[in-house]
């Protein structure tokens, strides 16, 4: 139905910076948010950043400052930002997008994950 592809992930050098890309496609209608949660080993998911349709953004405290998320709603796709990265910013993170797809049906998408290792 839909497909959220994330890209750049990868290694980090503590206090360093980052952008993740996610693109979305498929049967999709109109996105009414899109945002990033992580889930490190042992913890639950949790979110880092969302962004609706109208441009409204939150961000969880732990990124509050260093985190910038945002869109290309010609593209369908949401970045985010990262700076001063710390070894607790280590994680799957995982791209989200509530859609609503073709024919009118709410759908919660999740993409596959991308690995941010933060280490010297």
């Amino acid at each position: 139905q839909v497909q959220l592809v994330e890209s750049g992930g990868g290694l980090v050098q503590p206090g360093g910076s980052l952008r993740l890309s996610c693109a979305a496609s498929g049967r999709i209608r109109s996105i009414n948010a899109m945002g990033w949660y992580r889930q490190a080993p042992g913890k639950q998911r949790e979110l880092v950043a969302i962004i609706t349709s109208g441009g409204s953004t939150h961000y969880a405290d732990s990124v509050k400052g260093r985190g910038t998320i945002s869109k290309d709603n010609a593209r369908d796709t949401v970045y985010l930002q990262m700076e001063s990265l710390n070894p607790e910013d280590a994680a799957v993170y995982y791209c989200n997008a509530a859609v609503v797809l073709l024919y009118g049906t709410a759908f919660n998408a999740w993409g596959q994950g991308t690995q941010v290792t933060v280490s010297s």
